[in-house]
């Protein structure tokens, strides 16, 4: 009785006029940013970031996650109608919805997507529903080693499981935590790493580094290399309605997509990306149509679909429930809680049971309205594709050193947007992953805190960590991560070395 008198009053919160206009505005401005191949939802996040210091925690993490959630949906657009992924999880609904464009069923094919991204966000706000809570009850009970332990598997886990070079990964992962000590130490005041510089006493700010690495260094990358806008196809509401066949062929894809998104999500360092590349893969070899995959099967944009949409509110898990940001996305989205006091992780759900419902309501929400204004407002996302680049890059680079510059009125800070911007399109140049760096600068300080804090307890005894079962069974976990990653670099080595062409579509 209690879980759904808590729920009823979420959604008494979550349609309120000021949450149900930042869900709006959030839904509405992933889909546009979604449309638009090579922007993503973390450039848009990132240019957004700073409206959300001047808004209540709960409407700023709504509108962010707004933004997250129809990126996912407006990314199937470009995909199928020009071949051009709108975010990286949409790049597997080109390998069917493109071919299923050119032979005139281009209308079907985003009717599914549509239909395919609403089961699957339902499926995992269900889940986000039962399980954070449950979580929480056993969060409750760690204590700094088991957070230490804790974060360690998570950063461990985003190096080597979201990048095809584990190595890379940690090495981000550690500069990023490097990155993290900068400023001054908050037990003993001492400066560090500040190089004499007295803007960089306060630390490196998350919004800068975030948009330059994302936001500036994505925008450099498309505009060095030339891309322009394409011609779309003509797309009509009367061509999406799917025979029942094809309904009937399409429910079971959905169903393990969802599965497969979900678990991708709750997994830290996985994403949309990996779930949707699992659940296509798991759709074709289970499905008796598999001989037509690649040629416009539409049960490989069901699957996929319904996987990344899946995986995006099912990342909330972990989040909310330990504190712990499963990608870059999420450590934004966590970052707006901390700006406002609300420290994510057990004592969430029991300190401020209003935000997490109202969250939950407003998930909710948020997947109807995409279903609602996704049929009307598909020819708009289609003419939105011609926009020319040249255009559209500059205007986001104005917006993100306005956003950078209202934080603090700090010159500075805008240089060190457009500093992060080169580094990060250097990185990008080398195939050096950057979120791992941005997941490393997060959780630097809490994982640092907690170190500090078991030492503290065990006075100065190291063993701690191993003493107790939990921190013990998760660092154990981390070794194993560590090893495997190893062999699996060995193994490569032997049989030729250097990464697949496969790996490298899949790390772009």
């Amino acid at each position: 009785m209690e879980f759904f008198l808590n729920l009823y009053e979420g959604f008494q919160a979550a349609l309120g006029p000021q949450l149900l206009f930042y869900c709006a505005v959030g839904v509405t401005a992933g889909t546009a940013v979604g449309v638009l191949p090579g922007i993503g939802p973390l450039v848009a996040i990132s240019v957004l970031f700073p409206i959300t210091f001047h808004v209540p925690p709960d409407a700023a993490v709504i509108l962010l996650a707004g933004i997250y959630f129809g990126a996912q949906y407006g990314g199937s657009t470009a995909s199928i109608l020009l071949n051009l992924p709108g975010t990286a999880s949409n790049a597997v609904t080109c390998i069917d919805g493109y071919p299923m464009a050119r032979d005139g069923r281009a209308g079907k094919a985003l009717f599914m997507t549509t239909i395919a991204s609403f089961f699957g966000g339902t499926v995992s706000l269900i889940a986000l529903m039962i399980f954070t809570p449950l979580i929480v009850g056993i969060a409750l009970k760690f204590g700094s080693p088991e957070y230490f332990a804790l974060m360690v598997l998570g950063l461990i886990a985003a190096a080597t499981l979201a990048s095809s070079s584990p190595l890379r990964g940690i090495v981000m992962v550690v500069l990023g935590v490097l990155l993290s000590l900068v400023g001054t130490d908050v037990n003993t005041g001492a400066y560090r790493f500040t190089f004499g510089m007295s803007s960089l006493a306060d630390g490196l700010g998350l919004v800068p580094l975030a948009m330059g690495l994302f936001g500036v260094a994505e925008v450099i990358e498309r505009l060095v290399s030339g891309r322009v806008a394409g011609k779309p196809e003509t797309v009509g509401l009367k061509s999406m309605l799917l025979t029942r066949d094809e309904t009937r062929r399409t429910f079971m894809p959905m169903v393990r997509g969802s599965l497969c998104g979900i678990f991708s999500g709750i997994l830290p360092g996985a994403g949309p990306s990996l779930g949707a590349f699992l659940a296509y893969g798991l759709e074709k070899r289970v499905s008796p149509n598999s001989a037509n995959f690649g040629k416009g099967a539409i049960e490989g944009i069901a699957a996929p679909e319904a996987a990344n949409n899946a995986s995006v509110q099912a990342a909330f898990i972990p989040t909310l429930s330990l504190g712990i940001p499963g990608d870059a996305i999420m450590a934004l989205i966590l970052g707006a809680l901390v700006v406002h006091g609300i420290q994510p992780g057990p004592n969430v759900i029991p300190q401020n049971p209003e935000l997490f419902w109202s969250l939950v309501a407003s998930f909710w929400i948020a997947n109807i309205l995409l279903l609602v204004l996704n049929f009307p407002l598909i020819g708009l996302w289609v003419k939105m594709l011609t926009i020319p680049y040249s255009i559209l890059y500059p205007a986001v680079i104005m917006f993100i050193c306005a956003g950078v510059f209202s934080l603090r009125l700090s010159g500075f800070d805008v240089l060190i947007v457009l500093l992060f911007g080169a580094v990060g399109y250097f990185f990008n140049l080398v195939r050096l992953p950057t979120a791992p760096l941005l997941l490393g600068f997060i959780l630097g300080t809490p994982l640092e805190q907690h170190l500090r804090r078991a030492m503290i307890i065990s006075r100065g005894d190291a063993w701690v960590f191993l003493e107790r079962p939990i921190s013990a069974v998760l660092l154990a976990l981390s070794a194993l991560l560590i090893l495997g990653a190893m062999a699996a670099a060995l193994i490569r080595l032997r049989r030729g070395g250097g990464m697949s062409r496969r790996d490298r579509v899949r790390e772009n």
